[in-house]
């Protein structure tokens, strides 16, 4: 194993909070690199010059188990300054000789934490009133606190909430500073990286974009790249920088399934052939999947059949292009930390194209990832950077198998064409009423049920419309947006009056969890 050595970084070491990939943007969001590791795969030896910071995450283990976790005490003695963060504050009190035991009042949720000594940890944190509200969320806390360790801020029910050995460059915070119900929080990492690790920003668009390009080049030297383009936001933005690396030795490989958004295609082609000049193999193969998917209803059979068709596809026109050493994907680095590569693993595993199923691995082919350790937000800021449009770089998330799995049932010619313009109606209305960019996905699905209608003097028996639109920052939790009646109306009379096949709009008000962000 070993770290990327190439910029000064602080090193978050993962002890499987739900809040760890938070901290590593929160730390980004400030301008400084981040880099998760498990604490399985990581000791002092592996520590270099880079690091200028280690924070040590929450989870849900208890520090008395020996057994469940690991943690190389050599890293203490290392003279790097230690943020821990819930568990990692109970792990840095415990392993200097303090002491953790079970809570009398476990502590979930908001609480207020009262200031009682000044700290670099919590300059210009406090207000006036010095009382600050937090996210706590423990049922273990810190009961003795080692020597040399002083108490900075308390709560009702955690007296050691904020504490520091400045001698050491030891602090612990035993609530959450990188979610957004703690106030402030993002103060106490900056003070942190700032002014106890005494970083200076090295993290931005344009320094991305310059040394990804360079990293590119040393890769691939002289060699054929393929890149598999599906129009999504991470491929146009791989297929961009490869082309800004080596240019005409990239060859993207479109492949149309026909399950796609209306005139989405035809906007492939436009952008990656015409506009930005890249080698563009453009596929064709609507009928092949839409006779694979017929009288298919199962909507896990329909995604291997897409799956395993498209792979079929890429790899008949890969083989055309000779001499091809490499592929090019658009990891990013929640598939790395997910896939465990990230912790220890010497190569990424090839992911899922977008869910549809992963690119052939009898290829024999090196990977090129050039986005693994961004975040989908770095991505789409690097997109701008690179002269993407904002129409590409601000696109919803669109699943791999596509229209298909927001056709519950059996897919057909028809009802494709007419959920195709039944999204396109619902993304248009959204985008004229600036209300696009405040939604994290929304589409239309069709479902497989037939309703009565009237229009005019005739009766309809047609399909009934559910649209769906959701707010999340990361796809993993999600809300419902709650749209005006006024909009309601109007899309639905839209909808219902403009396509025929249509005659009943629904709304899904359900949020995730329990329900998922698709149909299928």
């Amino acid at each position: 194993m070993s770290l990327d050595q190439s910029l000064d970084k602080i090193l978050i070491i993962d002890f499987g909070s739900q809040f760890t990939q938070l901290i590593a943007r929160r730390i980004r969001e400030l301008g400084v690199f981040s880099e998760i590791v498990s604490h399985k795969k990581i000791n002092a030896k592996y520590i270099n010059n880079s690091i200028k910071g280690i924070v040590l995450s929450g989870g849900p283990l208890n520090v008395n188990q020996k057994n469940k976790f690991s943690f190389d005490k050599k890293i203490l003695k290392l003279n790097i300054p230690i943020l821990g963060i819930c568990f990692g504050h109970q792990i840095l009190s415990k392993l200097n000789g303090g002491t953790v035991k079970q809570s009398k009042h476990r502590e979930f949720g908001l609480a207020n934490i009262h200031k009682k000594k000044d700290s670099l940890l919590i300059n210009k944190f406090f207000s006036n009133k010095k009382i600050k509200k937090v996210w706590m969320s423990h049922a273990d806390q810190v009961s003795k606190l080692p020597r040399n360790f002083k108490v900075i801020a308390s709560s009702a029910n955690s007296k050691f909430a904020i504490v520091e050995n400045n001698i050491k460059n030891y602090y612990g915070v035993q609530f959450h500073p990188e979610v957004t119900h703690t106030e402030d929080g993002k103060k106490i990492i900056s003070n942190f990286i700032f002014l106890i690790c005494k970083i200076k920003k090295n993290w931005s668009s344009k320094d991305q974009k310059k040394q990804l390009i360079k990293d590119i080049k040393n890769t691939v030297g002289n060699n054929k790249v393929i890149c598999a383009l599906s129009g999504g936001v991470d491929s146009s933005v791989v297929a961009q920088l490869l082309n800004k690396a080596i240019g005409k030795k990239l060859y993207c490989i479109f492949v149309n399934t026909g399950l796609l958004r209306k005139n989405e295609e035809i906007q492939v082609v436009q952008t990656f052939k015409k506009r930005l000049r890249i080698n563009l193999i453009s596929v064709n193969a609507e009928k092949e999947f839409l006779k694979k998917l017929k009288n298919v209803s199962d909507p896990e059979k329909k995604r291997k059949i897409i799956g395993k068709l498209f792979i079929k596809i890429f790899e008949r026109y890969a083989k055309k292009i000779k001499n091809v050493k490499f592929l090019a994907q658009g990891t990013l680095y929640p598939d790395l930390i997910e896939s465990k590569s990230v912790t220890g693993s010497q190569t990424s595993k090839i992911k899922s194209h977008h869910n549809v199923g992963g690119l052939p691995k009898k290829m024999n082919l090196k990977l090129v990832e050039p986005l693994k350790f961004l975040f989908k937000d770095e991505v789409r800021k690097l997109g701008l950077e690179l002269n993407l449009s904002k129409e590409i770089i601000s696109r919803h998330p669109f699943p791999g198998p596509g229209l298909a799995i927001r056709i519950p049932g059996i897919i057909t010619n028809e009802k494709i064409k007419i959920l195709k313009e039944a999204d396109y109606y619902f993304i248009r209305a959204l985008k004229e009423n600036n209300l696009y960019h405040k939604i994290w996905q929304a589409y239309a699905a069709l479902l497989p049920v037939k309703t009565v209608g009237v229009m005019g003097d005739n009766r309809t028996y047609e399909y009934l419309c559910l649209l769906r639109a959701i707010t999340s920052e990361d796809g993993m939790t999600a809300d419902y947006y709650d749209f005006k009646k006024s909009f309601m109306q109007t899309i639905s009379n839209k909808i219902v009056n403009s396509i025929r096949g249509i005659n009943r709009v629904v709304y899904d008000v359900s949020s995730k969890p329990p329900s998922t962000i698709e149909l299928e």
